[in-house]
């Protein structure tokens, strides 16, 4: 009598634990008198993951770079990053490395001092000199090789070549690959060139062609590029949002589609905040103020 009342005493006062900790973070659930299973905490839908700028044809060393490069500094003192992905045309005009200290040093030296990495890829400028041998070289714009792969929080990078003279058989299987293996809930490509764009280049066919059938299998929900010298985001386009941040240095005009979203002839870069289910853009230009802002879900429908 004595051991069955203990028991019922263990267990009433387990399921009295159990229901004070319902509405926490962490709760307890009682399989039997011998079992305590313990779930993971559930991160709440506004928690900020991570957070991370990008920006593309930048290597000019001109006042326009140094109007972004001080609002791309001026937004991290209150929105701290760790990460620029750089998309391309890095050294103007033809890719010479002995301009660095011109076109990037010196532009960004105050985020280097933070510790801020730039992620680069190499653009149709950047491989005029040694087809951009040299470049992959520069420590710190942390290449991979032409075309690699890296993950920071809950995002997977997978960054292209997309020059002309780029081994597409063997990048696109490679891509192709990586995205397969990814565990990544977030899948972002980038690369120089446009895929979809209302510039001067306009949409590339081609790339439409090759690419976004890879996107759509593999659920690539952002491709980020340069090439295009303006801003534009689109909506999405079979599940995947295409972002242009070629206005890093300079500008030219840009138009509009119907998969248009935003677009503005503006010196700027572009802002990402990831969350557990979307991830929120913005377009910010060198007044420090944010001209778009939208929203890139982790799945359409």
């Amino acid at each position: 009598m004595n051991l069955k009342r203990r028991e019922f005493l263990l267990l009433s006062t387990v399921g009295t634990i159990s229901a004070g900790f319902a509405g926490c973070a962490t709760a307890i659930k009682v399989r039997n008198s011998n079992s305590v299973q313990v779930t993971k905490p559930v991160v709440p839908e506004n928690k900020v993951l991570y957070q991370f700028v990008s920006v593309a044809d930048t290597g000019t060393g001109d006042n326009g770079q140094y109007a972004v490069a001080k609002a791309m500094t001026n937004y991290h003192t209150q929105n701290p990053y760790d990460l620029v992905v750089l998309a391309g045309d890095n050294i103007y005009t033809n890719g010479e490395i002995e301009k660095i200290n011109a076109v990037f040093e010196r532009p960004y030296a105050e985020l280097l001092k933070k510790g801020v990495k730039f992620q680069a890829a190499l653009g149709n400028h950047d491989i005029r000199t040694a087809n951009g041998d040299l470049q992959l070289k520069y420590a710190a714009f942390n290449y991979g090789g032409r075309y690699y792969t890296y993950n920071r929080g809950p995002v997977q990078f997978f960054v292209l070549d997309t020059n002309g003279n780029a081994d597409f058989q063997t990048q696109l299987s490679w891509l192709d690959t990586e995205l397969s293996k990814s565990k990544a809930p977030w899948k972002i490509v980038y690369g120089h060139h446009p895929i979809y764009a209302s510039g001067v280049y306009g949409s590339n066919p081609a790339f439409i062609k090759a690419f976004t059938p890879i996107f759509t299998k593999h659920n690539v929900q952002l491709y980020i590029n340069g090439h295009e010298h303006h801003y534009e985001r689109t909506i999405p386009i079979n599940g995947t949002t295409y972002l242009i941040c070629g206005g890093g240095a300079g500008t030219r005009p840009v138009g509009k589609n119907e998969w248009t979203a935003y677009s503005a002839e503006k010196l700027s870069f572009a802002a990402y905040k990831v969350y557990a289910d979307k991830i929120e853009v913005s377009g910010i230009g060198t007044d420090n103020q944010i001209f778009d802002k939208g929203i890139i879900p982790i799945k359409t429908a």
